[in-house]
């Protein structure tokens, strides 16, 4: 059984156990969060897809950790013109392990 769940502006397909890092959600480690918004859930030949959202579906997470990608570059650069910026940000994000996926 898997489901395809919205959060911070993406899509993800999880599945009970998986852990994945999602954009920063505010919520302590160790604490349980529920995903309200399941796009469409699988299981097996049996597929439910909302519209835009799964009535009465959600999915249950725990928090494993809050941390910070690594550092991403950006450099604008302008060819004969004596000019250059560079940049740089690390991403927050948190890091969850699903427990429950209900229909």
């Amino acid at each position: 059984m898997y489901a395809v769940i919205k959060t911070g502006g993406k899509q993800y397909k999880v599945a009970e156990g998986v852990t994945l890092k999602v954009e920063k959600l505010e919520a302590e480690p160790g604490k349980n969060i529920t995903f309200e918004e399941i796009l469409m859930i699988a299981d097996g030949d049996k597929v439910q897809i909302g519209a835009p959202f799964v009535a009465k579906a959600s999915v249950q997470a725990k928090v494993i950790s809050q941390g910070k990608g690594k550092k991403v570059h950006i450099l604008k650069f302008r060819r004969r013109k004596h000019s250059m910026k560079r940049q740089g940000h690390r991403q927050l994000f948190t890091e969850i392990e699903i427990n429950k996926i209900t229909a």
